[in-house]
């Protein structure tokens, strides 16, 4: 298949991703709180791509919540070109993606997050998954939730949960802590076996979010909590800082790319606290 049809089949699905996704928070906040939309360019003088972020903020169920699209191209600053797979060989590059990142009000429910991109340099590959971060311990949610990974996973191929679930336990951590950073997921980079079937299992994981997050949000939506649950939320939230601004990979991807520093850092949350 023609590179530039890869191009835009991943683009227009991250950027249909991103409306529908949209589409079902409102839904979940009543349409009464707004998403504030942002579109920025990589490099104002150049075409070098750009992308759209939509934040909302103080809603029914969302403390913020931001659903990040881009669609990036240009060379890597010479710097990190040894850090990036095929990029030594030719600096040039594009690449495109959606992000999401869901800190609630409700501290009786997770905190979510959920990516997917598609890669071009010399090499093209695709990245992503999704993860869980509980502030108290259910584990009929984190059964379930797992359950239902798995489920998604075998549809495409039976090792791909196991060796996913084992990349996200490996990545979402917490090394200076030793602690993890939430009930895990899965996760996975470089993924370049075959386009047609890495791009539907990569749809297919967007469509599992989607159907995931609205399952878990209604299931808790009318749970009372304390203000302890708060407490800890926010100490929880504490650590999930810690995480994306030391070893988030799409987080210092944005950033060597060029990307927009607010959409980049959309998935801090509004209040977080330290003991």
């Amino acid at each position: 298949m023609d590179l530039d049809i890869k191009k835009d089949l991943t683009s227009n699905w991250f950027k249909l991703l991103q409306d529908a996704f949209c589409n079902d928070i409102a839904k979940l906040e009543n349409n009464k709180t707004k998403f504030i939309s942002t579109t920025w360019k990589r490099n104002p003088n150049k075409d070098e791509g750009g992308g759209e972020y939509r934040i909302l903020r103080n809603g029914k169920i969302f403390d913020k919540v931001g659903v990040n699209f881009s669609k990036v191209y240009g060379k890597f600053p010479k710097k990190f070109q040894k850090n990036i797979r095929g990029a030594s060989k030719d600096p040039r590059f594009w690449a495109s993606g959606i992000s999401v990142v869901m800190h609630m009000k409700n501290p009786l429910i997770p905190a979510m997050h959920f990516n997917t991109r598609f890669i071009s340099t010399t090499q093209q590959w695709f990245g992503g998954g999704m993860d869980v971060t509980p502030s108290k311990k259910d584990e009929k949610e984190k059964k379930d939730f797992h359950n239902d990974l798995k489920i998604m996973c075998n549809r495409h191929n039976k090792n791909y949960y196991k060796k996913y679930k084992k990349w996200c336990d490996e990545y979402f951590y917490l090394p200076h802590r030793k602690e993890p950073r939430g009930i895990g997921g899965i996760f996975f980079d470089y993924k370049n076996d075959n386009f047609e079937k890495d791009f539907k299992f990569v749809r297919d994981t967007g469509v599992t979010f989607q159907m995931l997050f609205n399952k878990i949000i209604r299931r808790k939506l009318k749970r009372k909590w304390t203000l302890k649950d708060k407490e800890l939320q926010f100490i929880k939230r504490g650590r999930y800082t810690e995480f994306n601004l030391l070893y988030d990979r799409g987080t210092k991807f944005g950033l060597q790319t060029g990307g927009n520093v607010e959409g980049i850092l959309m998935s801090l949350p509004p209040i977080a606290k330290w003991k």
